[in-house]
């Protein structure tokens, strides 16, 4: 029995909104007075609802249907228990964060959300043995369970400092940076990819640099957290081998896209234009975040970076809206996962005009905060950009799980 995939996507859609909906409610604390809500709780919501609400899930989701299409009689209906505890845990945590912050139940959810992804993990693993090894997707999915599991560690850390209350601020900032980088740049990124190249069906016997661009992604995953914790005072054959990663990755990205533009540019031309967009988007992101990467090697530009928060902001924004949340839309309504119509195409052009909006005023406030400039009325800027974003969402949220009526348009 197989996994109805529209529903469960529709549901993940709904859970973006929510996620966006927060957002609004952060920037207009900011901005303005509303006493009833801590922010700190708000955020802790926001966050951990974005991660296991919308991307886990909507990840997970996509998965299983990925091997639905690749493996003749296969029962994804197990997957099925899976998926609702996440979503258990995942609106646990989207209330009692918001109640109670990092308290019992919060923890709990929080807690169990980190063994049903091991259960998740485990099972595919099993599923994937079944595909064919030359798909270079198995690779990747392979690797995005493996850095997932790993990223957890750092959240059992934070929780035994909690617990024996001997905290250590460097080491609790190391803690949540692990846990930042091996979800989104590894757990996030390699499931996207591996969504990337099955969409595409790219092959080890296609080109050789196919295989080695995951190679070399792989290889660099680890080190490259080493870019989060610039800060510290590392040994110097750390750093190199911290600048060795950061190169590494931009190297295997662009010489990938340029065997890609190669090899398959006849099928990228022929999309949509608004896939087109949506993956040049989504390309141009990626470039820069890997870009920024590679300059945050310099040490001043490094401590400037982590020590300012509209910088660090705009970061973890461009990494989750711009790059992974703009491809896993084009994913679901490029394979027809749900039928996209006009105003679903309006509702991605508005939130992405957003995502760019959010991103230059972020980064804007950011250079000013390193002259120690106040931009004026900053945070109503911000707000309005929130609501933009909201909006965008909610639209596309809204008809997609509308039933429709017209035909697709792509």
């Amino acid at each position: 029995m197989e996994l109805n995939t529209k529903f469960w996507l529709k549901i993940s859609l709904l859970n973006l909104c929510i996620v966006a909906s927060l957002g609004v409610l952060m920037r207009y604390k900011i901005g303005f007075e509303f006493p009833y809500l801590d922010q700190k709780h708000l955020q802790h919501s926001h966050s951990h609802f974005a991660f296991s609400g919308w991307l886990s899930h909507t990840l997970m989701v996509i998965m299983v249907y990925y091997l639905q299409t690749k493996i003749a009689d296969f029962t994804s209906n197990k997957y099925k228990n899976i998926i609702i505890a996440n979503l258990i845990c995942s609106y646990g945590m989207l209330i009692f964060f918001i109640i109670q912050g990092y308290g019992l139940v919060s923890i709990i959810f929080s807690t169990a959300s980190i063994f049903v992804s091991y259960i998740f993990g485990y099972r595919f693993i099993k599923d994937l043995k079944l595909l064919d090894n030359d798909l270079l997707s198995k690779s990747w999915f392979k690797a995005a369970i493996f850095f997932n599991i790993i990223s957890s560690l750092g959240t059992f850390y934070l929780a035994y400092m909690m617990v024996s209350k001997n905290f250590v601020q460097d080491l609790y900032l190391s803690s949540i940076y692990y846990y930042l980088h091996f979800q989104y740049n590894g757990w996030f990124f390699f499931a996207c990819m591996g969504f990337f190249f099955g969409f595409l069906n790219l092959r080890k016997s296609e080109h050789p640099f196919y295989e080695r661009a995951f190679q070399l992604f792989t290889i660099a995953c680890i080190p490259a957290y080493l870019l989060s914790i610039l800060w510290l005072d590392l040994p110097f054959w750390l750093y190199i081998i911290t600048a060795l990663a950061a190169i590494i990755q931009v190297f295997a990205w662009f010489k990938f896209l340029t065997v890609l533009l190669k090899t398959r540019r006849n099928a990228l031309e022929n999309f949509s234009p608004l896939l087109r967009y949506i993956l040049l988007f989504v390309g141009f992101a990626l470039s820069i975040k890997l870009l920024l990467q590679l300059g945050s090697i310099v040490p001043s530009i490094s401590q400037l970076a982590f020590g300012f928060r509209p910088i660090v902001i705009a970061y973890l924004h461009l990494v989750l809206l711009a790059i992974i949340t703009m491809f896993l839309l084009f994913y679901i309504y490029a394979n027809h996962l749900i039928f996209i119509n006009k105003n679903i195409k309006y509702g991605i052009l508005i939130f992405s005009i957003g995502v760019l909006l959010n991103e230059i005023v972020l980064g804007i406030q950011g250079l000013a905060s390193l002259s120690y400039f106040t931009i004026p009325y900053v945070n109503e800027i911000l707000y309005i950009i929130a609501i933009f974003l909201f909006i965008g969402i909610a639209i596309i949220s809204f008809y997609s799980i509308k039933k429709a009526k017209n035909k697709p348009l792509l």
